[in-house]
């Protein structure tokens, strides 16, 4: 059988308050409201819907077998001056932010955190595929 998953849809994240979190993403991020209850909020950002779930103190952060702490996704921006351009803004909001690194492969990357601690990178590099999906829509 082929291979039928065609992309992610849904990432469920970890939060103390869905209500207070939700604002975060929506200042920090520019994530769109779709639902909110008192036990989660869904949210829309860069084509995914985020499940913001409440729990109690937990974040999606895991360490790796070395014990380096890992994020569960990576978000892409087109090219490394959008990438310098965010990582700016998100020091200005006053994000928790880390440093833009060399990882030794294309493209340079950073981290933050939400205001849950749970960690993401970010990408200077869109993929092949989504660059031709975004070339041939705007045909």
């Amino acid at each position: 059988m082929k291979n039928q998953l065609i992309r992610v849809g849904t990432i469920y994240i970890p939060v103390i308050e869905p209500s207070k979190s939700s604002d975060w993403y929506k200042d920090m991020l520019g994530a769109s409201l779709n639902y909110l209850d008192e036990d989660k909020a869904i949210m829309n950002l860069a084509d995914i819907s985020l499940f913001l779930v409440k729990s109690p103190g937990e974040s999606s952060n895991f360490r790796d077998v070395n014990g380096t702490e890992r994020f569960i996704l990576t978000y892409e921006v087109d090219g490394e001056d959008t990438l310098e351009a965010m990582h700016a803004d998100f020091i200005e909001l006053g994000m928790n932010v880390g440093e833009i690194e060399n990882r030794g492969h294309a493209g340079r990357n950073f981290v933050f955190y939400d205001l849950d601690g749970n960690k993401f990178d970010v990408w200077s590099e869109l993929s092949k595929e989504y660059k031709k999906k975004m070339e041939e829509e705007s045909i």
